[in-house]
């Protein structure tokens, strides 16, 4: 899928007006549970940043967005680096600079385990050593039907099978949690802020309502 079938793709699957909403949900989750994992000082790197969610959300000292839809330079802050180019070429854009690299539903959309492969390979250039690979995605293992159901889903992972794709390429897992947020905003589930935050507070929740999960792998060699 090129640069303009993804910005159709995203203009037909993420109304505009829906994008106030969006952030304001993104802002919690940012403030209420990541930012623990990143420092205000770090270089983060986000790849497939879609409308900017994620990094118009968190504080960090130098934030890089990677996308191959060039729409979302528009809805990036003054502050953020865009960079119009595949994930696949992340090298190019930074090389052991990055404290963490982060990802949300987007690993899914890889054509195949091989590209994952060159992939995570991109991701440990970029990183420095004991750098952060953050990752958000939906778990096959809770949504067999469901996650086909997006028309750009190829790759089927769960969190035992990336955790070991990523031990293989040289990372240690210091986090995996199995079910951590609801599979998508688009579902029936409340999603006002306060009680995203609420939901955040209480993970005992998360293995009743969660179906995607969260990783944090960290570079070690």
């Amino acid at each position: 899928m090129n640069g303009n079938d993804l910005s159709e793709l995203y203009k037909i699957r993420f109304a505009e007006t829906e994008l106030p909403r969006k952030s304001a949900i993104w802002k919690v989750i940012c403030n209420d549970y990541l930012q623990r994992f990143i420092r205000p000082t770090d270089t983060v790197v986000d790849i497939a940043c879609g409308y900017g969610e994620f990094l118009n959300n968190i504080r960090a000292s130098r934030k890089i967005a990677v996308d191959l839809n060039p729409d979302a330079q528009k809805f990036l802050s003054a502050d953020i680096e865009f960079n119009h180019c595949m994930a696949t070429d992340l090298s190019s854009v930074v090389k052991g600079e990055a404290d963490v690299v982060f990802t949300s539903n987007f690993l899914e959309h890889l054509p195949d385990k091989k590209t994952l492969d060159v992939f995570l390979d991109e991701v440990l250039i970029a990183l420095k050593p004991e750098g952060k690979y953050i990752i958000l995605g939906p778990n096959l293992r809770y949504l067999p039907g469901e996650y086909w159901d997006f028309y750009d889903h190829h790759l089927g992972l769960t969190h035992l099978s990336l955790s070991e794709a990523l031990r293989l390429k040289g990372f240690e897992i210091d986090v995996c949690v199995d079910r951590f947020l609801p599979y998508t905003t688009q579902g029936a589930l409340p999603t006002h802020p306060l009680l995203v935050k609420a939901y955040l507070k209480f993970p005992l929740a998360w293995p009743l309502l969660g179906k995607q999960f969260f990783i944090v792998a960290r570079k070690i060699r």
